[in-house]
C-alpha cells in the first residue's frame, strides 16, 4: 500500500513537497504501531523523529517530489496554464509510477484530497488500472500510511525552507515558521 500527502500548498515562500510513504498490506497492523500522524499535530521535533525512524525501517519505503515555485509559476502563467490541482495530481501519480518502476507491487492507494476527491480518485484509477484508490479529505488523519507520507513532505519542506535562499539577495530572519499555527 502507498500513501500520498502533501506540504506547503499555498504559502508565500518555499517549495510545495509531495510525500509519498508505502509498506506491505501485510504490515497495517505494524504502521499502526508506529505512532505515525498528520504532522500538523505534532511538533518538529516529533516529525523529525517519525521521519529519521522511517528512513531507517527496512519495512517502509517513501519519497518526496519537491516542486519549486518556479516550477509552479511558470506552469501556471504560460499560455496554456496548469492548475495547481492538476499540478498536484501529476506529482501524486509520478510518485506512484516511481514505487512501481522500482519494483514496489502497488495493491492499495491512499490518497489526502485536493480538490474533488471523486475526481481526484477517477484520474488514479485511471492512470493505475486494477489498484484500488481511495481518496480523502484528512487523509492523514485517517490513514498511518498517509501520516507517514506527510511526515516525510512536511519535514522535507521544513529543511528546505530553513536552508532557502533568497535569490534577490534579501536580508530576512531564518524564524518563517513552521506554517501551522503555534
Amino acid at each position: 500500500m502507498l500513501g500520498i500527502d502533501e506540504a506547503g500548498r499555498g504559502p508565500v515562500l518555499g517549495d510545495m513537497v509531495y510525500g509519498s510513504a508505502f509498506c506491505r498490506v501485510a504490515d497495517k497492523e505494524y504502521l499502526a504501531q508506529q505512532k505515525y500522524a498528520d504532522s500538523k499535530t505534532l511538533t518538529e521535533d516529533k516529525r523529525e523523529r517519525l521521519f529519521e525512524l522511517l528512513k531507517a525501517d527496512d519495512k517502509m519505503g517513501w519519497n518526496v517530489d519537491v516542486i519549486t515555485p518556479a516550477t509552479l509559476s511558470a506552469k501556471m502563467l504560460r499560455k496554456t496554464k496548469e492548475s495547481l490541482n492538476k499540478n498536484s495530481h501529476e506529482s501524486a501519480a509520478g510518485l506512484v509510477q516511481t514505487a512501481i518502476d522500482a519494483g514496489v507491487n502497488i495493491c492499495e492507494i491512499y490518497v489526502d484530497t485536493v480538490g474533488d476527491p471523486g475526481r481526484y480518485q477517477e484520474i488514479l484509477e485511471k492512470k493505475f488500472p486494477g489498484v484500488r484508490c481511495t481518496v480523502a479529505p484528512k487523509a492523514d488523519s485517517l490513514y498511518p500510511i498517509v501520516s507517514a507520507a506527510s511526515i516525510a513532505a512536511k519535514v522535507t519542506r521544513d529543511f528546505n525552507l530553513k536552508n532557502w535562499c533568497f535569490k534577490e539577495s534579501v536580508k530576512a530572519s531564518k524564524q518563517f515558521g513552521s506554517g501551522y499555527p503555534g
